[in-house]
């Protein structure tokens, strides 16, 4: 037997081996969009490597007295940095062969998140990680931190042809190492929502919706105000914004926000066209109220806003979606997959609910549109890109070790 011929086609039979993934996020309680990403990213993963099953190292706040299911084999406390190093050592001495890293600033502790560092550097397996908020603050803190991570990743994971083309051309790393895969989505079915407008009494009404964590950044103030606006043309309008507010506000301000908007909601008069649904939605829960959402406004007020869960939802479901221009719904929405209004501009918003709402034929084609590119978003298609990714840098890592010598043809007959 040619030994070192045996041994380089093990490496690039890797695809059909079980893959040992340990993903680095907040998870499942939590209430958390990334927690949320996480989990229902691993369950799609899970299905197409079922051999070597997803474990968790999951961001923790003590406080929040959180128990994880099984698949959370580490707690890394948030503000206490022994507790990355310790994980980092379970890593090294664990079978993975790979790591993924869900990263967003304010998951991890100390300034601007550093106390990340420490644990990737300490990492003795390949790292890919996942960007899910790049800043455009390219000399301060926090790219510093983000260009740390990146030097040490084998690669690295966006969501959008935008922000992969700013890592390039403002955080200097190299394009072969960035890899553009969308946010999943759920497999939704395309159809009339009119089964679960009746299921909510709203069968007659022309409904309006958003599903977020409430925070002020959201800006629904703003469509509140439109809401005031489309009430005189349309009385029955009705606003449905469904979430609880981000348990880190609540941590800190309580529900100021949520106060503020009820009373705003009080001071334009339109108490009868909105409705709270102050609940953290389950999965088939958050389904059947998009369904029920005649339109879909995410009238945010951050620019620079690289992802978005909700959005992508909501594209993915077939929504006609109206939406302020930040960086992920310019790119989500182009090619009249919906339509942009300028920040903080409530008429602009009313003038765009009334537009769909008075020209059916355009309504529908959006939708129409929206669908179709979702299908490219779906969680089985995000998890097989995600998987190919890894396998291939698990591939590379184990070539890279062969001895260079054994790779060469034998001159022996």
């Amino acid at each position: 037997m040619n030994q070192p011929l045996d041994t380089l086609r093990k490496v690039l039979s890797s695809k059909e081996l079980p893959l040992n993934v340990i993903y680095v996020s907040s998870y499942i309680p939590r209430k958390c969009g990334i927690a949320t990403y996480t989990k229902d990213l691993t369950n799609a993963i899970n299905l197409l490597n079922s051999r070597s099953l997803a474990e968790i190292l999951a961001i923790n706040h003590p406080e929040e007295n959180l128990e994880y299911p099984w698949e959370a084999k580490f707690k890394i406390v948030h503000d206490d940095l022994a507790t990355y190093l310790s994980a980092a050592e379970y890593v090294n001495q664990s079978h993975a062969d790979i790591v993924s890293l869900e990263h967003e600033f304010g998951l991890f502790g100390g300034e601007a998140g550093e106390y990340i560092l420490p644990f990737v550097d300490a990492l003795q397996v390949p790292l890919v990680t996942t960007f899910h908020t790049v800043v455009t603050d390219y000399t301060g803190k926090y790219a510093e931190i983000l260009k740390r991570i990146a030097q040490k990743s084998e690669a690295i994971v966006v969501m959008m042809e935008d922000v992969a083309q700013r890592l390039v051309e403002y955080y200097g790393i190299p394009k072969e190492k960035i890899v553009v895969i969308p946010h999943g989505v759920p497999d939704i079915s395309f159809n009339s929502g009119d089964i679960q407008k009746r299921k909510r009494k709203m069968s007659n009404r022309l409904v309006l919706g958003n599903i977020n964590l409430l925070d002020v950044n959201k800006g629904i103030e703003y469509t509140l105000e439109a809401v005031a606006e489309i009430k005189k043309t349309i009385p029955e309008v009705l606003y449905v914004i469904i979430g609880q507010t981000h348990p880190e506000v609540v941590r800190r301000k309580g529900e100021s926000y949520r106060n503020f908007l009820k009373k705003r909601i009080r001071e334009l008069g339109i108490a009868n066209n909105v409705r709270f649904v102050n609940e953290y939605l389950s999965l088939p829960e958050l389904i059947d109220w998009l369904k029920a959402i005649d339109i879909y406004i995410t009238p945010y007020l951050n620019p620079q806003q690289v992802t978005s869960g909700a959005l992508a939802y909501a594209i993915g479901a077939g929504k006609a979606c109206i939406s302020t221009p930040y960086i992920y719904s310019r790119e989500m929405l182009a090619d009249n997959r919906g339509v942009l209004t300028p920040f903080r501009n409530s008429s602009a918003i009313a003038q765009a609910v009334l537009d769909l709402a008075s020209n059916p034929d355009k309504k529908n084609t959006i939708e129409m549109n929206a669908y179709r590119f979702g299908r490219l978003m779906t969680w089985p298609n995000v998890a097989q890109s995600q998987l190919n990714l890894f396998r291939a840098i698990v591939a590379r890592t184990e070539s890279s070790r062969i001895p260079q010598d054994t790779l060469q043809p034998s001159d022996q007959s």
